[in-house]
């Protein structure tokens, strides 16, 4: 899942000019088992399977070969990802991110690991992929080239949720829907005006 995504359009794109690499690991080739079980039922009793924490270990040991490396572990109750972490997160020489599973992965993993718990949203979701996979673009966007001009990144300027292409008028349902006037303008300050507002205004 993280290959294709990581493989494809504007990833792909910088992994194959090297300002990134993006490696996957399959946790269970670290189990310790020929079953290639990763997953044990929780102490205490409760619903569903916990990761243990040795095949998280043995992963992580193996990845960072004992260099010190920034190791995060995507769980619904992390610190919440935003773009000023993810900013951080591209000046890391190396990240190693563990896909949370099931109910979860034995806390002691991210004790010994020293990992950060990230979240990308008060939800839960099936598996980690996704998280990971939003951590990694969030990040990779913020590496000069990545996105191309500088101007792409648009945290970097002025701009709205309220965004206009061709056609300037757009016919549906015998209905006219224009580009505002201000966009048509060509008048700077005022378009930047504009949209600073509408940035600001609650959606």
């Amino acid at each position: 899942m993280i290959d294709a995504y990581a493989g494809a359009s504007i990833l792909g794109r910088a992994q194959k000019a090297k300002l990134l690499n993006v490696k996957t690991y399959q946790l269970r080739d670290y189990a310790g088992n020929k079953w290639g079980k990763v997953d044990e039922r929780p102490y205490g009793g409760g619903p569903g399977m916990v990761l243990r924490a040795e095949p998280v270990i043995k992963a992580v040991q193996k990845i960072t070969k004992g260099k010190k490396v920034k190791i995060i572990i995507t769980s619904a109750g992390g610190k919440p990802l935003t773009n000023a972490y993810a900013k951080k997160l591209s000046k890391e020489k190396d990240i190693v991110i563990v896909c949370g599973r099931y109910e979860g992965i034995d806390i002691r993993a991210k004790k010994i690991l020293k990992a950060e718990e990230v979240s990308i949203g008060p939800y839960i979701l099936t598996g980690g992929e996704v998280p990971a996979l939003a951590i990694i673009d969030a990040a990779a966007r913020q590496i000069p080239g990545v996105l191309g001009k500088f101007e792409s990144l648009e945290e970097s300027r002025v701009a709205s949720h309220d965004i206009y292409t061709r056609p300037e008028v757009l016919k549906v349902k015998g209905k006219n829907h224009r580009v505002p006037k201000v966009l048509l303008s060509g008048h700077r300050a005022n378009i930047d005006l504009w949209k600073g507002k509408r940035r600001s205004q609650p959606k």
